[in-house]
């Protein structure tokens, strides 16, 4: 049986598991909250490379994201970051949709699925 690996979190969530090759991050959101949704996409991005990359992989092996918005208006400012980020031809199938979010001042929150 393979083993799955919890890194992070607390007792509700961890940050990230991986089992079978397969690489899931949590929902992310921006440490620095005074920031407009760019700032905060931004913040976002850099912590998910930072955890594909203590799990062996990167964002050229993304399968699926989700993204929470606080207002849907701003997706285009989110995909503009998106897109830039991305590897050419490396999308990965993604929902977007608009949330409320548990602390009012997060604009946005990203959870990935990966492999290795």
């Amino acid at each position: 049986m393979s083993a799955i690996i919890r890194k992070g979190g607390n007792p509700v969530l961890s940050n990230t598991v991986e089992y079978h090759g397969f690489v899931y991050v949590a929902g992310v959101t921006a440490d620095d909250l005074s920031q407009d949704v760019s700032g905060q996409t931004e913040q976002i991005l850099a912590k998910i490379d930072a955890a594909l990359e203590e799990h062996g992989t990167d964002k050229t092996r993304l399968l699926q994201a989700q993204v929470w918005l606080k207002d849907i208006r701003d997706r285009d400012a989110l995909n503009k970051l998106w897109v830039n980020w991305l590897p050419q031809g490396g999308a990965p199938v993604r929902a977007c949709v608009e949330a409320n979010m548990a602390d009012p001042r997060h604009l946005v929150e990203i959870m990935v699925t990966a492999c290795r």
